[in-house]
């Protein structure tokens, strides 16, 4: 399953940028996201939990800040398991930055691939609930950036 899309911030592409590599910043724009542990300056586990469709899930999740280009890239390899269920998650993720005036518009691209109980419930209600996560995760990170300038 592939996902692609863009989030304009008003803020300068350094700023942007330095926020979404701090694991801490960007996982407080993910709901749902607890225990995150720094294993390093590029690894970290933490714990994800949502609901879709139906269903709650708990992933215990390892990322990857597979490469880092300042100011303009971040790619990140993402791995879990859901927890209490048979499956599997794997998915990388790819930002690039671009200033746009005063604006930085973050284009992403998320390839995932789900399997076991989770994979079941088919791409419509994956997509659906991914949509879900991303404007959420706009709305969090421009929020951030208005109210005080972000970290």
């Amino acid at each position: 399953m592939k996902f692609t899309g863009e989030i304009m911030v008003k803020a300068p592409r350094e700023a942007v940028f330095n926020a979404l590599k701090d694991a801490h910043f960007f996982a407080s724009c993910v709901e749902g996201v607890q225990d995150l542990t720094e294993v390093d300056p590029t690894h970290y586990t933490a714990v994800l939990e949502t609901r879709i469709a139906y269903m709650k899930f708990r992933f215990k999740v390892n990322v990857e800040l597979a490469r880092i280009q300042p100011p303009d890239e971040i790619e990140a390899k993402i791995e879990g398991s859901p927890l209490g269920v048979v499956g599997r998650m794997t998915a990388t993720s790819k930002s690039r930055l671009t200033e746009m005036g005063e604006e930085t518009k973050v284009e992403y691209e998320v390839d995932a691939a789900i399997t076991g109980k989770l994979g079941a419930l088919g791409q419509p209600v994956l997509k659906s609930k991914a949509k879900d996560m991303e404007k959420q995760f706009a709305s969090r990170l421009r929020a951030a950036f208005e109210n005080n300038g972000a970290q």
